[in-house]
């Protein structure tokens, strides 16, 4: 079985690439993600940070178990780095081919931009057929609702790349990686780093919360904006 190593590399510009294989230790996926936090926090300039999801050759009923023979600390610890991930002031893009599980579900669901090879099978992972009820499940009823959740996690379904386009959990399918990864990195970039936090916190929150508890974060993101266009004004 062909694998990709953890590692993290330049990304031709104010960014950085992770290549990630699920089927490495749990313990080495957390690091790397962390590392690539780390990374991003360090610089002055919000990075984009390019997340290659390396996916196993092998047929979907051959699949490596998930999460591995580890504790729910390590499970725990790797929750955190995802979410970790998933609140960075600095874009992420993630870039998925072939079986996509597991880790590479998991940092998929929380990317900002989400690019798809047409080989892509996106599923949720069962061992002897128990289902790992991780945060994947969170994060897809909160982005495509429960019906449709209900169809990968209780009747055991993939998703091909079409219909991971279609319902909008894929931005964008393409067989030319490097040219789409490069021109998501320069509209995404547009934004502020701190800006495009706000905006994914709002949207991350819209589904869990009721319209009065909602309206104070929104207020307050209305502010800030409306202080910088009246600084962009005195100018």
């Amino acid at each position: 079985m062909d694998t990709l190593p953890v590692r993290t590399e330049p990304l031709g510009g104010p960014g950085r690439t992770l290549r990630i294989d699920s089927g490495r230790p749990l313990a080495e996926l957390t690091a790397a993600v962390n590392d690539a936090c780390d990374w991003a926090g360090e610089q002055e300039v919000p990075p984009t940070l390019a997340l290659h999801l390396g996916a196993t050759r092998a047929p979907v009923s051959a699949r490596s178990p998930w999460p591995g023979q580890v504790g729910v600390q390590d499970v725990n610890r790797w929750e955190r780095a995802v979410r970790r991930l998933e609140r960075l002031e600095a874009v992420s893009i993630a870039i998925a081919a072939g079986g996509c599980q597991g880790a590479a579900l998991d940092l998929l669901l929380a990317a900002d931009y989400r690019i798809a090879t047409p080989d892509l099978r996106l599923l949720l992972p069962v061992n002897e057929g128990h289902f790992w009820p991780g945060m994947a499940v969170h994060r897809l009823v909160n982005q495509i609702g429960a019906a449709r959740t209900r169809q990968l996690v209780l009747w055991g379904h993939e998703l091909s790349a079409e219909s991971a386009h279609r319902m909008g959990l894929v931005d964008e399918l393409t067989t030319e990686v490097d040219d789409t990864v490069r021109a998501a990195a320069l509209l995404l970039g547009r934004v502020s780093g701190a800006e495009l936090a706000v905006r994914r916190q709002l949207l991350l929150e819209a589904a869990t919360t009721d319209h009065e508890e909602a309206l104070g974060s929104h207020l307050a993101a209305c502010d800030r904006e409306l202080r910088r266009l009246a600084e962009d004004g005195a100018r």
